[in-house]
């Protein structure tokens, strides 16, 4: 039986400052990998929760079909934002319980919008904890922040 898994990762260097998503998605069947797909992508100015959360709906968005999958994630934020938190935010008109205005609004709208096809399963991993797939996406995400990294000057 095969089986779709998203694994994705975000990066920043600063926070804000230049950042990077990344996302793996493989098709599995068992043991058995039988297709992986690659993305990235980054921006010049940014925080690490919104390359996270990019990173995961980038991952959905990629999918050309309605599909059942796992999306594994080293976020906190986005594991619980998604899964618990956005019930509320929702129900406050995208404020938090102390009347604040939700962060990254935008893209939680675009990420409930583009699970919304689906049916995902979302898994929380320790980052940076030699996990190959999470260490693979983080490699695209640091790939997708470089074009906006700074040069350092040549002595």
């Amino acid at each position: 039986m095969t089986e779709l898994f998203a694994y994705t990762d975000g990066a920043c260097s600063g926070n804000p400052g230049p950042g990077g998503w990344g996302a793996l998605l493989i098709a599995r069947d068992g043991e058995r990998v039988l297709k992986e797909r690659e993305l990235n992508g980054g921006e010049a100015e940014t925080t690490n929760n919104r390359m996270e959360l990019l990173a995961a709906i980038n991952a959905l968005e990629a999918l050309d079909r309605p599909s059942s999958l796992t999306l594994v994630t080293d976020s906190a934020y986005v594991k619980n934002g998604v899964t618990s938190w956005i019930h509320s935010w929702k129900a406050n008109g995208w404020r938090t319980a102390a009347k604040k205005p939700v962060k990254n609004v935008d893209l939680w709208q675009r990420l409930e919008e583009a699970q919304h096809r689906h049916d995902v399963t979302w898994e929380w991993i320790k980052g940076h904890n030699g996990h190959p797939e999470n260490e693979r996406a983080d490699e695209l995400a640091r790939a997708g922040m470089a074009p906006f990294k700074p040069k350092k000057a040549k002595p």
